[in-house]
């Protein structure tokens, strides 16, 4: 195939692959773009690997890691990429992400052609998430063997969304360091804590609204430790039925979540107001991510995969353009946030 242009890769195919992320990415800072736009074309073909079910968690643990060894420098293997193109790409329904999978070579220059600062960031940050792919693969039971396993601890599960999101407002926040200095007044080790927990209310959202489906490839995020408190067994939950029985259990982490979208609403108000890019960057997710929990509190069928809590995507651009007359004055986010917290609150 042709070799894909940077402009190419950080455009069209980014487009076709991270759909709604894509919005984020064009309304932030220019500098910012290229490595978060990179990372997440990296860590989207980590995910393709990870999540290709035709073959063997095995083999796509190996492809997996030889992956990660070529984000943190190691010689560039052709005949990795062949592999990844004849074991994972053929597999692929959707053509953006097959040509995302036979494009890692040059989107191995791209990141060749970073800054040494942002190259390691992005490196830093593939890393993590891998390492909560690796732990998916190494949990959890092949999707077709009909078993399910759960996470044992809340500290699993908090653990977890640490690989898989929180890490991502670390680095989201080290480039905005990097790329916009002074624009942060508040210290680095607060803004990371709070980016930490913003991307952690964004996953447990995603665990909460993907139970039922999760639990049909044999994965149970929801921990046996809080299950046994509600009297409740993985298995359970793969009944509709017993959606109301488990609401108990679902409101005690739509409590968590809520407490990290707080500091995630602190996280964008120490943004200044004429930072109306990043700002918008901030909001949108924590806007989206509300109303589906409000969607979930207020869905008497959570755990059908059939029913799944999902905002719309006319919903979504009615946020993104109701958000243009708020995102400059701190009151009127505060109050966005905060009405959306009330009404999900009120539904326990």
């Amino acid at each position: 195939m042709p070799n894909p242009s940077r402009a190419f890769l950080l455009g069209p195919l980014l487009k076709g692959v991270s759909r709604s992320f894509y919005l984020t990415l064009r309304v932030l800072p220019v500098g910012m773009r290229d490595p978060i736009g990179l990372a997440y074309l990296l860590a989207r073909a980590a995910d393709t690997i990870a999540d290709t079910s035709l073959i063997s968690p095995e083999q796509r643990l190996a492809l997996l890691l030889s992956l990660r060894e070529q984000v943190n420098g190691a010689a560039h293997d052709n005949a990795l990429f062949q592999r990844m193109a004849a074991e994972v790409a053929v597999q692929q329904e959707q053509s953006d992400e097959k040509l995302l999978l036979e494009s890692l070579g040059p989107a191995f220059e791209v990141l060749a052609q970073l800054s040494e600062s942002d190259r390691n960031a992005v490196r830093g940050i593939v890393t993590t998430l891998t390492e909560g792919m690796e732990f998916d693969l190494r949990t959890f039971p092949d999707e077709r063997s009909g078993q399910i396993a759960a996470l044992r601890e809340y500290s699993e599960l908090d653990r977890y969304t640490y690989l898989v999101a929180g890490c991502v407002g670390e680095f989201w926040t080290t480039m905005t360091y990097a790329h916009m200095p002074g624009t942060l007044k508040e210290q680095p080790d607060t803004m990371q804590r709070r980016g930490v927990r913003f991307g952690k209310a964004l996953q447990l959202t995603n665990v909460l609204r993907d139970c039922g489906k999760d639990l049909r490839i044999g994965r149970c995020y929801l921990p046996h430790s809080m299950l046994d408190r509600y009297g409740l067994s993985a298995r359970d939950l793969l009944l509709p039925a017993n959606s109301q029985r488990a609401r108990p259990l679902m409101i005690e982490l739509v409590r968590n979540t809520l407490d990290h979208f707080r500091e995630a609403l602190d996280y964008t108000l120490a943004i200044p107001a004429l930072s109306v890019r990043l700002r918008l960057a901030c909001l949108w997710p924590i806007l989206i991510g509300l109303d589906t929990l409000l969607l979930l509190v207020n869905n008497d069928a959570w755990l059908d995969p059939a029913q799944v809590s999902k905002v719309r995507r006319n919903d979504v651009y009615k946020i993104i353009a109701s958000s243009l007359l708020l995102v400059p004055s701190n009151a009127l986010v505060r109050r966005s946030v905060e009405t959306r917290i009330a009404q999900i609150e009120a539904r326990f």
